[in-house]
Parts: C-alpha cells; sequence; structure tokens
C-alpha cells in the first residue's frame, strides 16, 4: 500500500481508504516516509497498538490503531515513559 494523505503527523490515509492514527512516540518515524513508500499493515502483539505499519523501502515500523479507536491511556503513559 502506498501513502494516500499524510497531511496531520498523527494521522496517515493508505491507498486502500483505510485511516490510521500513529503512535505519538513513533511520529519520527514518518519523517523519511514519501508519497511513494511502500508500507505494510501487520498485526502486532503491543499492549499499546494492535497494528504496525512497516515501510519496504527501509524497514521502519509504526505502531498504528484504526481512526475510530482510542489510544489505551495508561499503556501509551508506560510507553512513553519507557522510551526516555
Amino acid at each position: 500500500m502506498k501513502i494516500r494523505s499524510h497531511s496531520e503527523s498523527h494521522l496517515v490515509v493508505l491507498d486502500d481508504g483505510s485511516k490510521w492514527q500513529i503512535f505519538p512516540g513513533d511520529l519520527d518515524v514518518t519523517l523519511n516516509w514519501q508519497p511513494d513508500t511502500e508500507l505494510k499493515l501487520v498485526r502486532i502483539d503491543d499492549p499499546a497498538s494492535s497494528h504496525a505499519l512497516v515501510s519496504g523501502n527501509d524497514n521502519s515500523s509504526v505502531r498504528v490503531l484504526p481512526v475510530a479507536e482510542n489510544w489505551p491511556v495508561d499503556q501509551v503513559r508506560t510507553a512513553l515513559k519507557d522510551s526516555q
């Protein structure tokens, strides 16, 4: 899949029409993504997220949730605290 829209740093729309929220701690990874970046959506086992987008260019990944879902606040806080 490719990026259709990435106008807001925390949201990405893929060319299949799906809309995803990017995990707050992973936003810096998306700075290298270009409109032609090939992305693969994969299921992951993570306390804060159910899926990840993986770049075919450099194998970087970000945790994502569908736009309609809310991030689990406690897990997000823990993940952000542990990454510092």
